[in-house]
């Protein structure tokens, strides 16, 4: 008797292995964030906006190093806008919350970029692709010297323009020997010498260490401002977000609508998690019309769909502009059914 009570003392007080997932907040992509514009876009035309465009999030508590209190586990249970997982099952035991961190907020980048390239073939604008460094690896010879974001200028008085032109440029370092890498790193040039080793999986070819992608802007500048928040679910609604301020009249129709996905360079639109508590989040915001990945249709089945709120399916960023348009229009919307 004594032995159980002092296990259910000790599993009260110490966190379980267990993951909360819960409705987050939104962030309107046409609002503010801190007085600054959340999409800021410069040096050319753009148009009066209404309504909303929100990004929606999810709020996990617990984590790959850490857990949940029983309480918030039997809650979670009893509350349809909240899932209880196994950590295992978001989380291999060999990852570390600190690389959860850091891999989320490489895709919040890439998603921004991906939203650009995205709006900007949407619209028929011209787009610059950059190389860039898309990751470090720890312990290698560019940790510490070259860093995630990076645009690729030069190797060694090599020019960079594509992703073959860096493995042209590195195939005549031999390993041992030194790269100098010229980068722009936050809109200023450097200039990085690193001394290679051995390719792991080649030993003819020098190693620095780091992973490489493309990187795409527009012809005029356009940044987003906002912190803390990860993952690459955001980029439709930031791709919304930017033909809306570059196009006349209010894509929205003036309504509340939210949305996720993520999207990819061509403007296709990508399944994400959680998307139950997302339309929680969205409705809780005071949103309308709820803009759902069609590859999480059965998602969408499956969660609780809030009361006054209507989701519409989308593939592509055509189709979501085109809902917005019906839905403003009150024609009818293709949804999850």
């Amino acid at each position: 008797m004594f032995f159980a009570a002092v296990m259910a003392l000790a599993g009260a007080l110490l966190p379980l292995p267990f993951v909360e997932l819960g409705p987050g907040p939104t962030f309107d992509v046409l609002g503010k964030t801190d007085g600054k514009p959340l999409l800021q876009i410069d040096d050319t035309t753009t148009y009066p906006t209404a309504g909303t465009l929100d990004i929606t999030t999810v709020n996990e508590r617990g984590g790959a190093d850490s857990g949940v209190f029983l309480g918030r586990v039997i809650v979670g249970w009893l509350r349809p806008d909240v899932r209880i997982l196994p950590r295992e099952a978001l989380f291999p035991d060999s990852v570390s919350q600190s690389q959860v961190n850091a891999e989320n907020v490489l895709a919040f980048s890439d998603s921004q970029s991906n939203s650009i390239a995205a709006s900007m073939g949407y619209l028929h604008k011209p787009l610059k692709t950059l190389i860039v460094v898309a990751a470090v690896t720890e312990g290698t010879p560019a940790y510490g010297k070259l860093v995630p974001g990076d645009q690729i200028v030069a190797i060694n008085g090599t020019a960079i323009h594509s992703l073959d032109e860096v493995d042209a440029a590195m195939s005549k370092v031999k390993p041992g020997g030194t790269a100098v890498v010229d980068v722009n790193r936050d809109d200023k040039p450097q200039s990085v010498s690193v001394v290679t080793t051995t390719n792991p999986n080649d030993a003819s070819r020098a190693f620095l260490g780091i992973d490489i992608g493309e990187s795409y802007r527009a012809e005029f500048p356009i940044k987003v401002n906002l912190e803390g928040v990860g993952g690459p679910s955001g980029g439709l609604m930031l791709s919304l977000g930017i033909v809306d301020k570059l196009t006349p009249g209010e894509l929205n129709g003036g309504h509340s609508v939210a949305g996720t996905g993520t999207i990819d360079p061509d403007g296709k639109v990508g399944a994400i998690g959680g998307i139950g508590q997302k339309m929680a989040g969205a409705r809780d915001s005071g949103a309308e019309l709820f803009l759902a990945p069609a590859d999480n249709c059965a998602d969408v089945r499956a969660a609780r769909i809030p009361s006054g709120l209507t989701v519409a399916k989308v593939s592509t960023l055509s189709d979501a502009v085109a809902a917005l348009e019906a839905y403003s229009a009150g024609k009818p919307i293709v949804g999850c059914s």
